[in-house]
């Protein structure tokens, strides 16, 4: 099969499509034909040797949707269109930058029941599994909360706007550029907020009593800012590095976090494990909705598989204010 290998780190360039043997399923695991994968902030930091040293060949990507090829076990039927996020890919197996991959069967998601594109529903399985596992098990969000969105215009902030209103949430939403504030609004977002790294004053303004949750997309940079925007008891899950390393120096406990609220980590790696296991996820009811027209898409473009290294480029630019996707 052909695949996209990592043998040094690098920039783009060092994406190099290879012919390699398609892995063989254990009784665990699947075999999926990819049709699209969803490109991620994880795959360029692999490429550039920001995971760890590359001392064998890599094939990186964490997610993508298919058709079954191949389940050992008869869990799944061939042709079955499912979707699949991390579960190892890219780390400790090949990812989905791939005509094929083989992935645990814990981290498969059935598609059946949709008639969406396979563009489109490239766009859902990393994104939302995230903020699923960052709104409903971290936050435990409920419907007529306020929740603040701090880096909206990343794929996974524009996806939560849209999974937090599809679940009754008024959401305030920030962007480092106003020119963006209307992608925001189009998602759903209630208000717009310019982030220029202290915004807590403005929030204050919005929800005087504090947002019930907040979701740090861009991370430590922020954080301090963010706790600040906490009504008593209010909680923030942490799930993006848009800022920088994950390094919060000297946090003052007492100073820095508002009294009563909680503060969490949500890494994807968590999905399909069996503390987060991915048999009752909103992906099935976020594909109808999409194909009913219902809620907007994340997609702001779609490559071809030879395309790769552009996309990476446009990615590591900051201007693609949403979810890129490659159809094979």
């Amino acid at each position: 099969m052909k695949a996209y290998v990592i043998e040094q780190p690098g920039g783009p360039q060092v994406l190099q499509m290879r012919d390699i043997p398609t892995p063989e399923p254990t009784a665990d695991e699947v075999q999926i034909r990819v049709r699209a994968f969803g490109l991620n902030r994880a795959e360029t930091y692999l490429r550039a040797g920001k995971m760890g040293d590359i001392t064998a060949p890599r094939v990186p990507g964490i997610e993508a949707v298919g058709e079954v090829l191949h389940d050992p076990a008869g869990v799944l039927r061939t042709g079955q269109r499912v979707a699949t996020a991390m579960g190892g890919m890219q780390f400790s197996r090949n990812g989905s930058y791939a005509e094929q991959v083989t992935v645990l069967r814990s981290n498969v998601i059935s598609l059946d029941d949709t008639s969406l594109s396979w563009e489109e529903l490239a766009t859902l399985p990393e994104a939302y599994l995230t903020v699923w596992g960052a709104l409903d098990k971290s936050l435990a969000i409920q419907r007529g909360q306020t929740l603040l969105i701090r880096g909206g215009t990343s794929s996974v902030g524009l996806a939560a706007i849209i999974y937090a209103k599809a679940r009754g949430l008024t959401v305030i939403a920030t962007t480092r550029t106003a020119a963006n504030a209307q992608r925001l609004y189009e998602m759903g977002a209630d208000e717009v907020v310019v982030d220029n790294g202290d915004i807590a004053g403005r929030i204050g303004e919005v929800a005087p009593e504090g947002v019930d949750a907040a979701l740090e997309v861009v991370g430590a940079t922020t954080l301090r800012d963010t706790l600040k925007t906490l009504r008593p008891f209010g909680a923030v899950s942490v799930i993006g590095l848009l800022g920088g390393p994950p390094v919060v120096e000297r946090l003052h406990l007492m100073q820095d976090l508002p009294g009563g609220t909680r503060l969490n980590f949500f890494p994807s790696g968590l999905l399909g494990t069996p503390a987060l296991p991915l048999h009752n996820t909103p992906l099935p009811w976020l594909a109808r909705e999409m194909a009913a027209g219902r809620i907007p898409s994340i997609r702001t473009r779609t490559f071809a598989f030879d395309e790769v290294r552009d996309a990476h480029r446009l990615m590591e630019s900051d201007r693609a204010l949403g979810k890129l996707v490659v159809l094979l």
